[in-house]
């Protein structure tokens, strides 16, 4: 028997987070809830306040036969806003009572639970608190059971929140993301732009686990150390082993470490804009020209799409898209290429579009 009770506590202490009840990840996991103003609160309450005074006052008025004032007089409709007024707030003079046993059911049944919702409406700060928290713990478990082909992004730096915004400008959903992170300030940062939060470091397989890795289309590492990354890229790509993982990396050193741990793609952060730099000092339009293509909300962006029917055989070159390049079986060729001169089914084209055009 005592062997049994230790082996419970020991599978509780090792119960994994996504192993938890929901209730138990509020702390953890947020999800992006449409703000209400105080005053829009303040008028809800009072309308829902006034619709259960109303209610009580015209079951009393309906039933008005089977109530007596002090005075013995049958009651007139003020007499009954009355009664349902200091009825519902429990002050409760007395000078207008039920007397038949149909108006005594009526006030047992009816009145008194329409008393209990419109104190509860007044008060309402304790149970819009306990309110939150069920809201919060369904909208967690509905979040998780249909987590399915999201983009994670390990850090919300700098990088990671300008990926964030390139994607939601490439029509990516914001509730497609999903970023972790231990930084309270920019965890609220990504949740105010409507992203899904984890807290937690993501070198623990069970935060990633938590963020749904073993569902992830894609996982971007934007860590602003080369060793965590490096870390993060191992523990990802044991979740998820058919996720696309894209890592930026400060130092080209450290790039072949990130391909060794899984990475599927490496961006060298200090290198690329060191280029930018250097091409600044003599053509600063072409700068310019680079950041409007990789802002894909305004201007010309960069895409990708797949080759049509009526493409296959033809030259790459000689269609009216601006071609930059042809990715055949995931190796990317260049358009001065030679064996871009005959495209294939199944060939992407990586080209220019216009923004503005298609809108």
């Amino acid at each position: 028997m005592a062997e049994g009770n230790l082996r419970r506590r020991i599978r509780r202490f090792d119960q994994s987070l996504a192993d938890l009840p929901v209730h138990a990840l509020t702390d953890r996991v947020q999800i992006p809830t449409t703000l209400i103003s105080p005053g829009r609160r303040i008028s809800t309450r009072v309308v829902y306040a006034m619709l259960a005074l109303f209610a009580a006052v015209f079951i009393v008025y309906f039933d008005r036969d089977g109530y007596r004032d002090a005075q013995g007089d049958p009651l007139s409709f003020l007499d009954c806003l009355y009664y349902a007024t200091v009825s519902l707030s429990t002050t409760g003079y007395g000078d207008i009572t039920p007397i038949t046993p149909g108006a005594r059911l009526v006030n047992v049944l009816v009145i008194t639970p329409l008393r209990v919702a419109f104190l509860i409406v007044l008060i309402g700060t304790t149970v819009e608190t306990l309110t939150t928290q069920s809201r919060q713990v369904y909208q967690i478990q509905r979040w998780r059971s249909r987590l399915r082909n999201h983009i994670i992004i390990v850090g919300y730096g700098t990088k990671g929140r300008t990926a964030a915004a390139a994607m939601i400008g490439d029509e990516v959903a914001p509730a497609d993301i999903v970023v972790v992170d231990e930084d309270f300030g920019a965890l609220e940062r990504a949740k105010s732009s409507g992203l899904v939060t984890v807290r937690g470091t993501a070198t623990d397989s069970e935060v990633l686990r938590l963020a749904g890795a073993q569902h992830a289309k894609s996982i971007i590492v934007a860590t602003n150390r080369d060793d965590t990354a490096v870390l993060v890229t191992l523990t990802a790509r044991e979740l998820a082993p058919k996720a696309k993982i894209i890592a930026a990396v400060r130092e080209s050193d450290n790039e072949h470490l990130l391909k060794q741990s899984g990475a599927d793609s490496t961006v060298v952060t200090s290198e690329t804009a060191g280029r930018l730099l250097g091409i600044a000092v003599q053509t600063p339009s072409v700068v310019a020209m680079m950041e409007d293509l990789l802002t894909p909300d305004a201007g010309f962006a960069i895409a990708e799409r797949e080759v049509t029917p009526k493409e296959t055989g033809g030259s790459a070159r000689h269609l009216s898209d601006i071609v930059l390049g042809v990715v055949r079986n995931t190796r990317l060729i260049r358009v001065d290429d030679a064996e871009v001169d005959s495209l294939e089914l199944g060939d992407r084209l990586l080209y220019i579009r216009s923004v503005d055009m298609e809108r």
